[in-house]
């Protein structure tokens, strides 16, 4: 099996890579330029030297008929794109575009090789806005509450037409959030755990967070690369939400992270108005029984064990 990762050097291209990798897939990943991009993910994995890497632009039509005429994969997972919900913010037109165009570039080369590529779209819990203290399942109506969000939720709808008007193999995987090492730090997960880490070692930081009060879904991004590959394995494209089924605050993400080293995450943190999000969700919860049902898929780790792998994982970089 032939598999073309869009947004390889991103978290979950890089775990995805090497999930495949071990499953025996021959693995190309795309970026804009291959020529200069670090992907320093894959070494931090291991394994940059196993993965076949390509220069690809996804809103490029012309680009993508090229890559992946020469390519023939089996399966394509479209990971790029604008990831940021904060950035999103500040740059909603390249965020609509990075994320829409690359979708709707994928399924049209894929509709005019007409060939069985099946394909997998990255979705977004954010696309489900404010529940109302609900857990959001396939069936929960889209209310999105940033640009992100609103070109995911697009993104989906065009997914699912392409499999509906032209029998695509195509499907969106509707994940909650999920966190590793590998998030960069201007992901807020990232950041409380690399604050508390290097204050524990002396530093004099202070840690400047937003609202403490949202609520989310947290799970073990290696463990979510999984459910992706598992949707590709059924006999039919479908959506699926994939997330742990438990909420909690950002609040008490900070406060495992510092109450590792003993500390009061309070004593080292400034609330931040500047931080705050034009809108924002005050509770994100995802409901993947139908993921358990149709695929086998579950979450293994929940949020205390995703801080307690991200110390570990920081701890060690440091050495």
């Amino acid at each position: 099996m032939k598999a073309l990762i869009c947004g390889i050097s991103g978290q979950d291209g890089a775990y995805l890579a090497r999930l495949l990798l071990e499953k025996g897939y021959e693995v190309i990943g795309s970026s804009r330029d291959a020529q200069i991009s670090s992907f320093s993910n894959l070494i931090r994995l291991g394994i940059r030297d196993d993965v076949q890497l390509e220069s690809m632009a996804l809103n490029d039509f012309r680009s993508v008929l090229q890559v992946v005429s020469r390519i023939q994969p089996d399966e394509i997972y479209n990971l790029a794109g604008q990831s940021s919900v904060g950035l999103s913010f500040d740059q909603p037109v390249e965020t609509l575009e990075s994320i829409l165009s690359a979708t709707i570039n994928l399924m049209e080369v894929i509709r005019f090789l007409d060939r069985p590529i099946r394909f997998y779209n990255a979705g977004s819990g954010e696309c489900f806005g404010d529940t109302l203290k609900e857990a959001a399942h396939e069936e929960t109506p889209f209310r999105p509450r940033s640009p992100y969000a609103v070109a995911k939720a697009a993104a989906f709808w065009q997914v699912a037409n392409y499999r509906e008007a032209y029998g695509l193999f195509a499907c969106t995987g509707i994940l909650f959030n999920h966190e590793s090492p590998l998030r960069p730090e201007r992901f807020v997960t990232r950041k409380i755990i690399a604050s508390a880490c290097r204050i524990a070692r002396g530093s004099k930081e202070r840690l400047h967070l937003g609202n403490t009060n949202i609520q989310r879904d947290w799970g073990w991004a290696p463990e979510y690369v999984e459910a992706m590959w598992r949707m590709l394995q059924r006999e039919s494209g479908e959506d699926f939400v994939i997330a742990t089924g438990r909420s909690h605050a950002l609040a008490d993400f900070a406060e495992l992270a510092f109450r590792h080293f003993g500390l009061d995450w309070q004593d080292h943190t400034d609330i931040d108005p500047l931080i705050f999000r034009p809108t924002d969700i005050p509770y994100g919860c995802g409901d993947a029984r139908k993921a358990l049902r149709m695929t086998g898929w579950k979450a293994e780790t929940e949020m205390a064990g995703v801080v307690l792998q991200m110390i570990e994982a920081e701890l060690d970089s440091f050495k």
